[in-house]
This record gives structure tokens, sequence and C-alpha cells, in this order.
């Protein structure tokens, strides 16, 4: 009688597992999560190269307009 309440328990649990790996239902958040990294992680590097082009631009600007930026 025990074993079979164990038999029985087993195959629930078993179930329900397969059950959870089986749904898609929570693949779309994770892929939204990535995707919303990829865009960050690329706004950060196009801010970082743009920093020292920016840079540079300002600095041709007031070296010939003779003014110091500190």
């Amino acid at each position: 009688m025990v074993k079979t309440r164990m038999n029985r328990l087993l195959f629930r649990l078993r179930a329900n597992l397969q059950d959870l790996v089986s749904r898609e239902e929570g693949q779309d958040p994770v892929e939204y999560a990535l995707v919303a990294a990829l865009v960050a992680f690329c706004a950060a590097v196009g801010i970082l190269s743009l920093n020292g082009a920016i840079g540079k631009a300002l600095g041709n600007i007031s070296s010939n307009l003779g003014i110091s930026i500190t």
C-alpha cells in the first residue's frame, strides 16, 4: 500500500515536471530581457565610441577658436 502511494506520488511529480518543462509561456519575458540587454550593450558601446570622437571634435573647435577647455 505504501509502495503504491509512493509510485502514484512519483508519477504525479514526474507529470507535473514534464508539464512545466513543456510550457512555452515563460520564454517571452526572457527573450525581451535578452533583446533589452543587447540594445543596452550596443548603446553603451556606441556612447563610449562617440565620446572620444566628440571630445576630439570639441578640442579641434576650441583650438581653432583659441578657447581653452579644461
